[in-house]
């Protein structure tokens, strides 16, 4: 009778076990791993919200287009930006811009946001994390993920000239850029 019970325990267990690790590979799935100099940063995209705007980073990420990119503006207390390969502002990857997809989720602490001209629907492959709140973002660009481990190392990255809107001298790089499920493949 014991040892029936300890085999149906097992059994349960295995089988609880079996049932969670899908959903961890799931959970992984639109998971991105950004790493600097200062360790890394672990982003949960929200294709829910976004799901143009996921797509083409997912798609960037896989390619390498943001390993090596640096933090070319970054204002101390609201956000860093990061994502254009001339390190200017004004550059963007070859893929095509996407219309915006405005939605109710606040910009809070550590809320990753599409970077865009004065034009809505100009989003490409630019992105910003908030260092602090910032309601004024609001239904006015797109939310796309959320920093769930590393802020930390966000904290970390080099702030620009206050003068120069945030433009940062030397700044700060994306060491490699990945999706944590091809990550989890090697």
């Amino acid at each position: 009778m014991m040892l029936n019970r300890l085999i149906a325990g097992l059994s349960l267990a295995l089988t609880l076990l079996a049932a969670g690790a899908p959903a961890r590979a799931q959970d992984l799935k639109d998971t991105v791993y950004l790493d600097t100099k200062d360790g890394r940063i672990t982003i949960q995209l929200r294709p829910d919200l976004a799901p143009k705007h996921v797509a083409q980073i997912e798609a960037l990420t896989k390619q390498g287009f943001y390993d090596g990119i640096v933090f070319h503006r970054v204002i101390d207390g609201f956000m860093a930006q990061t994502g254009d390969p001339t390190g200017t502002g004004a550059g963007g990857s070859k893929l095509p811009n996407i219309k915006a997809e405005f939605s109710n989720e606040p910009f809070v602490r550590g809320t990753v946001g599409m970077a865009r001209s004065q034009d809505p629907d100009s989003a490409n492959s630019q992105f910003f994390i908030t260092f602090a709140d910032a309601s004024f973002l609001n239904k006015n660009y797109t939310v796309v993920g959320k920093v769930v481990s590393g802020m930390d190392v966000v904290d970390k990255i080099k702030k620009g000239s206050k003068a120069d809107n945030g433009a940062v001298t030397a700044p700060d790089k994306i060491v490699k850029m990945q999706m944590a499920s091809d990550a989890a493949k090697k």
